[in-house]
């Protein structure tokens, strides 16, 4: 897809920008994400405006990370600083913390993200779980698919256990192509992404349970012996009662949960 003219503004290919722009669409994404006065929430992406106007007309204040300077100016033109506060940048690298300044407060972040590094924000922004509320997203629905996907589904992968280990996940209604100027060549869903609380996760080292998966999941034809025999015996898996012979999409989240805490026991933290 080559840059397109969109309202005076040139979709840029580089950013994945393609902009909501049904208006039936935009007003059932903001009557699910049920903005209220006086919430802290950030808008990812606001692009030209679609879901950022109504989103400050029920907050008073919104919080926006954009990093195209053209559309920056046109929010510059359009809003005040009461009414918005632009954070000019990459969402990949931005400290999302970094808005929360209440013990009391909880961040709710929003966003139509781009496609082309939708998985990298979202690991990005998992990071900052314990600060947020909720987050919804308007998202690929092959995306969505595997962010919600049920063990020993074919969806079922990393992204589905990494994301499900930390947030009560729905999948709500799908966008159509035709919502959106240019008009991408996929089907849209979006997301609700709800931060479970801190005494049901349950993995003594996240960042063991994190390569864990990732060898799971780094060849999905082969099975557990094979993938995970830099941290798992047989008799590491018979204490479990695990199926060495499974593949990794046949486990649940907990599976993996009781792989790494094991591991954990035997030392393997600091691996």
């Amino acid at each position: 897809m080559q840059d397109r003219e969109t309202d005076g503004h040139r979709a840029r290919k580089r950013f994945g920008q393609n902009f909501l722009s049904d208006p039936n669409i935009i007003r059932r994404i903001i009557d699910a994400i049920r903005p209220q006065p006086g919430e802290v929430m950030v808008e990812i992406g606001p692009g030209l405006g679609a879901m950022t106007a109504p989103l400050i007309e029920r907050l008073r204040h919104l919080h926006v990370v954009e990093i195209d300077r053209d559309l920056i100016a046109r929010l510059r033109e359009t809003y005040t600083p009461e009414q918005i506060t632009i954070h000019e940048g990459d969402a990949l690298k931005f400290d999302f913390g970094s808005l929360v300044t209440g013990r009391d407060q909880a961040l709710r972040i929003v966003g139509n993200l781009p496609y082309n590094i939708s998985t990298p924000i979202l690991f990005h922004l998992a990071d900052y779980a314990d600060a947020v509320k909720d987050m919804t997203f308007m998202l690929q629905k092959e995306v969505v698919m595997r962010m919600v996907a049920d063990p020993g589904t074919e969806e079922y992968g990393r992204l589905s256990v990494m994301l499900q280990y930390r947030f009560r996940m729905g999948r709500m209604f799908d966008v159509p192509p035709g919502a959106f100027r240019p008009a991408p060549k996929v089907m849209s869903s979006i997301v609700r992404m709800m931060p479970l609380p801190a005494e049901q996760l349950g993995a003594a080292d996240e960042a063991l349970l994190g390569r864990i998966v990732t060898a799971a999941f780094g060849q999905r034809r082969k099975t557990l012996k094979n993938t995970l025999r830099d941290f798992m015996a047989d008799a590491d898996f018979a204490a479990l009662g695990l199926d060495s012979g499974l593949r990794g999409e046949r486990l649940a989240v907990a599976d993996f949960v009781a792989i790494a805490n094991h591991c954990a026991a035997r030392g393997l933290s600091e691996s």
